[in-house]
């Protein structure tokens, strides 16, 4: 079966060599809340296989995003990933609001929480997410991004 979590780290490896200047001036794909790191990726769903497309019920598109959110304890050794509620929107330049509805996917001790967001070609989201748990994780993180069909 395919593991989405190699996946994604080779899929964000890849990335990050073809576009480091967008990681660069992002920061990095995560903000720091406390003791948690709240990391992001937004990309187009063509991305993915469409086995783990399938695996994953994400629509495989060239006008459908995936938003992949995980959070980890920096508090705690090895930094573990935390369950939370994970909740969002994305917001077009013409103020077009998108109800973000996340599914958290469990995998050993990787968890991720997956919203779908479809778009327009060459549309841009600011995109705000909202994650709160039961030990002190009450955070808002807002990223923007650009989608473009392919």
């Amino acid at each position: 079966m395919c593991n989405i979590r190699a996946f994604i780290t080779s899929l964000v490896l890849s990335l990050t060599l073809l576009a480091s200047s967008v990681h660069a001036t992002q920061g990095g794909q995560y903000q720091q809340s406390g003791r948690y790191q709240i990391h992001y990726m937004a990309l187009t769903s063509t991305f993915l296989t469409p086995a783990v497309a399938k695996t994953y019920d994400i629509k495989r598109s060239r006008y459908n995003a995936f938003i992949n959110i995980s959070i980890l304890d920096t508090l705690i050794d090895n930094n573990p990933a935390v369950k939370a509620k994970v909740v969002g929107q994305a917001i077009n330049l013409t103020g077009s609001i998108r109800k973000l509805t996340f599914r958290e996917i469990i995998e050993g001790d990787a968890i991720y929480y997956i919203a779908q967001l479809p778009f327009r070609n060459d549309e841009r989201f600011t995109i705000h997410i909202s994650s709160s748990n039961g030990d002190g994780l009450n955070s808002k993180i807002s990223f923007k991004q650009e989608f473009y069909a392919q």
